[in-house]
């Protein structure tokens, strides 16, 4: 977990909103239907960061079950201290890495979507192996989809969006859903438009949706 000064709502949050929407790793394989209750689409964001765009379309899109990861402390409190203030039902939460969210909790061919909103383009070229896409983690992430199933990922730093076409191209399972290799897609209205971006926006940086299927066996 990344550590960070907590506000006292943010606390409440982990007080009182993880044992109602939290999931642990330690619990093994996901049972989606008897965690919420019912079978549904399922979506899960990786690093939601504060939890904006997570609340957004859970609030959206009701009938969808969602499940959010992210290691930063303040800002899985603050997503469940919005899942209580709102009454938000069809979201849980794992505050653990990814990686192993993935390889111990979610079975092969179970999820409808995986979304990545701006993950850490890690700028410099020393660090270009500590970013999150890379192929073997794509593999991952494409063996969890269903057939048609949707991998989203939007980044605002161009030389990122260039890395994350080469992994996602390279990719056989995968095709680009704009039905042309190596181009973005229109911000699908279901991605609301979130401050991060705005403010990339206003700095003149261009974002970029990427959105690819997961081919049929």
């Amino acid at each position: 977990m990344r550590a960070g000064r907590m506000t006292p709502g943010q606390q409440r949050g982990w007080d009182e909103g993880f044992p109602a929407f939290g999931l642990s790793v330690e619990n093994g394989m996901l049972d989606w239907d008897a965690q919420f209750g019912e079978p549904a689409r399922r979506v899960v964001e990786i690093g939601f960061g504060m939890g904006d765009s997570l609340i957004h379309m859970a609030q959206a899109d009701p009938a969808t079950h969602f499940i959010g990861v992210e290691v930063h402390r303040p800002g899985v409190g603050r997503l469940l201290s919005q899942l209580l203030t709102e009454n938000i039902q069809n979201v849980r939460v794992y505050a653990e890495d990814a990686v192993e969210v993935f390889a111990d909790c979610l079975a092969p061919d179970s999820l409808d979507a995986v979304h990545i909103f701006f993950p850490d383009p890690w700028h410099k070229k020393r660090h270009h192996k500590r970013r999150l896409i890379q192929p073997d983690w794509v593999r991952e992430l494409t063996l969890r989809l269903k057939p048609a199933g949707y991998l989203h990922l939007a980044t605002d730093w161009e030389p990122y969006a260039e890395h994350m076409f080469d992994v996602l191209e390279a990719e056989p399972a995968l095709v680009n859903a704009s039905g042309t290799p190596r181009t973005a897609v229109p911000r699908p209205d279901y991605r609301p438009l979130t401050k991060f971006e705005a403010r990339g926006e206003r700095l003149g940086h261009r974002v970029q949706d990427l959105v690819y299927l997961r081919r049929a066996p």
